[in-house]
């Protein structure tokens, strides 16, 4: 009888031992294909078992969290949704993440380490901590006062503070409410299928992700690398320049929208946009010095993050003359976003100097201690403080007597610049409409807000005359909400 309880009881430590084998290789070995396996619901149920962090705009949240009920407990819900979805993006049980909601993840949903004050206790019991709050830059009244502009027209705005970089509106229309994508039934898939199929592409952010040529907004950039170079001395000296120019190396001649161009300075040729002068220009400035100032506005750079990326604006670089000369007017292969060219306004602003824009302010935990803090980020000067003090000056002349009028503000010093940039084969698609400008208050040490605004359907064709009658006013509120806080 004894042998035979030895015998049972060696079988059932075996028993153990293959159990406990088995566990671990379950539990180690192929712990990366089960997580990864989509029949694996534990991750989904743990990240919405509890509710997210909120998004911050002006101290008050535009997302939430709501309690279904469901396995799949909290939705993200979102306030003014299409105003702000070009900074929120979505936050989708089906479709995960984009932009903010993606950028911050960790902290909205509470799986960064740094809300773990014991990191090694989380790891051990699984537990999440509550999601963080992420608090913008944004200044709401010019967030509604872009997208109010924008309403019912195709475009985006960006605006920026010029002496830090702290982005204060970010509007793409149309748009789309991110709400509409945040469950996971029937009619969350049927939204999604909609919203692609639309060829107006809702989702689509014109502000960050959308490059556009950027017409004669790109002589700001034109203008700086001259003065920096030497090739321009006095803004009032004629140019010798023709009526009608004609691209080096070719027989395709440039002409002009507005009168009076031939021989014009460079001072009128900017306040009344005049192509052939600035063509000219550009090329006897020379691909070396303009690629440098672009550069330095921040062209051709593909990292920029705010946090979520931003599509690079190029400057091509390997151009001939007759390139060089209708890149120097924002055409040929010369393509912005609004961000990027409110880049160039602010630069001109704060003294030729560029500061990367950002939008997240700070971190809060749910407690209310401060996580994370953003201040202004690194300076890269793109021009002579001195050249930046001319462009100021030819800014200025572009609203006070030039194609810019519709953007002045009483009681305020405005500058701008329009652009109507021709698209579409054999430039037959409806120019786009540009405006970059900036603003200083009376009584403001210094600007407080640059501003970029395009418009994809403007009603005008007429040279200069849409980037001034359709962008200049959406430019101008935008300034006004700023200026007036």
């Amino acid at each position: 009888m004894t042998r035979h309880i030895r015998h049972a009881a060696a079988f059932c430590a075996l028993l153990l031992v293959a159990l406990l084998l088995n566990a671990a290789r379950v539990q180690v070995v192929q712990a990366g294909s089960h997580d990864g396996n989509s029949a694996n619901r534990r991750a989904d149920i743990a990240r919405y078992g509890q509710p997210r962090g909120d998004i911050l705009v002006g101290g008050r949240p535009v997302t939430g969290s709501q309690d279904t009920g469901e396995q799949l407990r909290y939705e993200r819900t979102y306030t003014d949704g299409p105003l702000y979805a070009p900074v929120t993006g979505f936050s989708s049980q089906l479709y995960g993440t984009t932009l903010l909601e993606h950028a911050e993840d960790g902290l909205l949903a509470g799986t960064d380490p740094v809300l773990a004050p014991l990191r090694l206790w989380r790891d051990f019991t699984r537990a999440r901590s509550p999601g963080a709050d992420v608090v913008t830059t944004l200044h709401p009244a010019a967030q509604r006062a872009a997208y109010a502009g924008l309403r019912g027209r195709k475009g985006a705005v960006a605006a920026l503070e010029p002496s830090t970089g702290r982005i204060l509106a970010l509007v793409s229309v149309p748009s789309y409410d991110p709400a509409e994508l945040s469950g996971n039934g029937a009619e969350v898939a049927r939204a999604w299928a909609r919203l692609n199929a639309d060829p107006d592409r809702p989702m689509l952010n014109r502000a960050v992700r959308q490059t556009y040529p950027p017409g004669s907004t790109f002589k700001v950039v034109t203008a700086a690398a001259a003065l920096d170079a030497g090739v321009v001395t006095d803004l009032d000296a004629p140019t010798d320049s023709p009526d009608r120019y004609t691209l080096p190396g070719t027989t395709t001649t440039l002409t002009n929208e507005s009168r009076g161009c031939a021989d014009a300075s460079v001072r009128d040729a900017f306040a009344f946009s005049c192509n052939t002068v600035f063509a000219k220009l550009g090329v006897e400035t020379g691909v070396a010095h303009l690629t440098a100032a672009a550069h330095g506005f921040g062209f051709n750079d593909a990292g920029l993050r705010i946090p979520f990326s931003v599509a690079p604006s190029t400057f091509d670089t390997s151009v001939d003359r007759a390139q060089l000369a209708l890149s120097s007017i924002g055409q040929y292969n010369t393509r912005a976003t609004p961000l990027q060219m409110a880049m160039v306004a602010a630069a001109v602003a704060n003294g030729g100097q560029v500061r990367r824009p950002y939008l997240v302010e700070r971190a809060v935990r749910a407690g209310g201690g401060t996580l994370s803090a953003t201040g202004p980020r690194p300076v890269r000067q793109a021009m002579h403080p001195s050249t930046a003090v001319r462009m100021r000056a030819l800014m200025r002349d572009v609203v006070e007597r030039g194609t810019g009028a519709n953007a002045a503000i009483r009681g305020a010093t405005v500058g701008g610049k329009t652009g109507t940039a021709q698209h579409g084969l054999g430039n037959s698609g409806t120019p786009y409409a540009w405006f970059v400008s900036w603003a200083q208050g009376h009584g403001d040490p210094e600007p407080k807000v640059a501003v970029a605004v395009v418009v994809e359907d403007a009603e005008a064709n007429r040279g200069e005359i849409s980037g001034g009658g359709d962008a200049a006013p959406i430019a101008r509120a935008v300034m006004r909400a700023v200026l007036g806080s």
